[in-house]
């Protein structure tokens, strides 16, 4: 059986889609009420084309609106936006666009697809699957080390030595001790 851990986890395996967008002359109330509305914290903005133009996140709003006094009903989503919107492919790497957000102290990404917004990658999402990725390294490095042992321990005898242990396991269809598995 051959076991291909080379695969690096992708953008495409991460990103949140749907993409929620708002119109950049839209309000920042009315782009503050579709975040609440789905429960996010970023919102993407596009032009008259539909192309992404910036992005809104919960910091702008606090920074760019309440902190200045301004109105969020009086005021557009293209004075507080963040622009442009940094982008990435869906093929490209974890790690690849993990290094994109920490060069440009970003923590989402629009992730683009033959021209068109197709979702967007957030350190979040990232963090999101962490534990699957721990799963994996664990696994391969149990497989690369040759650990075949599997299953609960037991109480009994070892089949290699025959001392009594609490920790038998189970390897090669044989029940070991920690020393016998050790060899």
């Amino acid at each position: 059986m051959d076991l291909d851990f080379s695969r690096n986890l992708i953008v495409r395996e991460a990103m949140s889609s749907p993409v929620i967008t708002v119109g950049e002359n839209d309000s920042a109330a009315d782009a503050a009420g579709v975040m609440k509305e789905h429960g996010i914290g970023a919102i993407i903005v596009h032009g008259g084309d539909t192309q992404p133009v910036g992005i809104v996140t919960e910091r702008d709003l606090v920074y760019r609106v309440i902190a200045e006094g301004k109105s969020p009903s009086e005021i557009t989503v293209k004075e507080v936006m963040s622009s442009p919107l940094m982008t990435v492919e869906p093929e490209a790497s974890l790690e690849e666009a993990m290094e994109m957000m920490n060069t440009n102290s970003i923590r989402r990404l629009g992730v683009i697809y033959k021209g068109s917004l197709e979702g967007v990658i957030s350190d979040k999402d990232i963090i999101r699957i962490m534990p699957t990725v721990i799963e994996i390294v664990r696994e391969r490095s149990k497989i690369q080390s040759g650990d075949q042992s599997s299953g609960p321990s037991v109480v009994g005898y070892c089949d290699r030595c025959e001392m009594y242990t609490p920790n038998l396991r189970s390897v090669d269809g044989e029940f070991l001790c920690e020393d016998c598995r050790a060899e």
